[in-house]
């Protein structure tokens, strides 16, 4: 099985996707060989700022943490995402800008933490087809790859400061997997109120999340939900000052959920507003198997 990389640099860096295409060989992705890590650092970029967002280790040790988390309570590898999304967002302070950057992804993937993405995402044999891990887990779009999409997942769920959403969010893999891509959710009253479904446990299955999601995406296409329910003006300055305090802040704590930056949450009459509105859409979805529980339910 893939081990720990034998060598860390100081500092995070960039890879480029050609880069990292060329070490996603068959045996990394099923996990038998390890990640030439040497070769891979004499390839990369550095990070465009030399603050202390970039030290390698703190998010090393806060992955290792994430995997020792699941193994320690016995939990599948899938419970991971919703420990470390809101940690890993936290730990690394980016704007959105910073995050677009495949390269940082990349890097972590496979410069710094491939162990963990086999860990992770280590499919099971089937069909005689070996275990393998899908290339885009290492090397793929945001709402792919391993550590992008828990990073996105956790900027476009939070409620300002508030990581407490995404918990929810990334304790459904149907929303990390479906609403993730959808770009209704960076519409923030929109993404809390799909969250408040689920935290309500009006929304359960893979397949609710599915056809709400589905029935959310149909409606954005005729109804401006930002025009029945309005987001608040963002600012830039809260983001900007969480971002300086990096150099001062401590760890970011394992055992309760740190704070993001101090934004106002999204305004609470908006979020209401879609709730009871995606309510009303979802009881009207058509979710597969829904109507045969409600005839089994009249026959009994």
């Amino acid at each position: 099985m893939t081990a720990r990389p034998s060598y860390f640099p100081e500092r995070l860096a960039l890879l480029s996707n050609a880069d990292a295409g060329d070490f996603l060989t068959e045996g990394v992705l099923s996990g038998r060989e390890d990640v030439a890590v040497i070769k891979l650092n004499g390839v990369t970029e550095p990070l465009p700022h030399d603050d202390r967002r970039g030290d390698l280790r703190p998010v090393r040790e806060l992955i290792e943490d994430a995997r020792a988390y699941c193994e320690n309570k016995g939990l599948k590898a899938t419970q991971a995402d919703a420990w470390l999304a809101p940690r890993l967002h936290a730990a690394l302070r980016l704007t959105r800008r910073e995050a677009a950057d495949p390269g940082l992804w990349n890097y972590l993937a496979l410069g710094v933490a491939p162990d963990y993405v086999i860990w992770r995402h280590l499919s099971e044999a089937t069909n005689g087809k070996a275990a393998k891990v899908a290339a885009e887990r290492f090397r793929g779009q945001y709402h792919k790859q391993v550590f992008a999409r828990l990073w996105w997942a956790a900027e476009l769920f939070r409620d300002g400061a508030d990581y407490d959403p995404v918990v929810t969010a990334c304790g459904n893999q149907d929303i990390l997997n479906t609403a993730l891509r959808m770009t209704v959710i960076n519409h923030r009253p929109t993404a809390q109120a799909i969250i408040r479904l689920v935290a309500k446990g009006v929304i359960t299955t893979g397949r609710e999340v599915n056809a709400l999601a589905g029935a959310v995406n149909a409606s954005a296409a005729t109804l401006m939900y930002d025009v029945i329910a309005p987001d608040s003006e963002r600012e830039s300055r809260p983001l900007l000052d969480w971002i300086d305090d990096a150099e001062t802040a401590r760890q970011v704590s394992r055992s309760a959920l740190p704070t993001g930056p101090d934004e106002e949450p999204a305004p609470e009459i908006s979020v209401s507003t879609l709730v009871d509105y995606f309510s009303d859409l979802f009881a009207d979805a058509p979710v597969r198997g829904r109507e045969e529980s409600a005839e089994a339910e009249a026959v009994g």
